[in-house]
């Protein structure tokens, strides 16, 4: 299941008190993302702190070249916040995130190693004119579907032996 694999990567490093991330890759579909693959980042191109993760643009074009052979593209990200840090994108999220329209950005609470369900995470979707626009409770709902029991392929990227 796309968002308990998500959390389960997040809080290997929410455990060691940084933030985590886990990336999307998916196509538009009638027009909505449709997330076909989680990706899991690993290997030197990644930099985890407690309050900021840096990914390397050599990791990205790696991520890109895996989109590419799947026939998809990346659509979103999840990643977590340390207690204290909140829901919404920080002023580094939102400076040097991945600004492309209609992206994804996802915000689990807590390092990722509590319990809190989908809806009280920050969802925030950016729009070519007015940079990230937060959802509110209502409009995440409408907006975003959790298939019950589907599930799709994991990769990871980064690390030639994936650890």
């Amino acid at each position: 299941m796309v968002v308990a694999d998500a959390l389960e990567e997040m809080a290997i490093d929410g455990r060691q008190g940084n933030e985590g991330i886990a990336l999307f890759l998916g196509r538009d579909n009638n027009g909505a993302a449709e997330v076909t693959h989680l990706v899991k980042l690993r290997g030197p191109g990644l930099e985890k702190y407690p309050d900021q993760i840096s990914i390397h643009s050599s990791l990205l074009n790696e991520v890109t070249d895996v989109a590419l052979s799947n026939k998809v593209r990346l659509i979103g990200q999840v990643h977590s916040h340390g207690p204290g840090y909140g829901i919404s994108l920080s002023y580094t999220d939102r400076t040097y995130g991945i600004k492309t329209p209609y992206y994804l950005s996802l915000v689990a609470p807590d390092y990722a190693l509590s319990s809190a369900p989908l809806r009280s995470w920050g969802a925030h979707v950016f729009m070519e004119k007015q940079g990230y626009v937060r959802l509110n409770a209502a409009e995440a709902d409408r907006r975003l579907r959790i298939v019950v029991g589907a599930s799709v392929p994991v990769i990871t990227v980064g690390a030639e032996n994936g650890n």
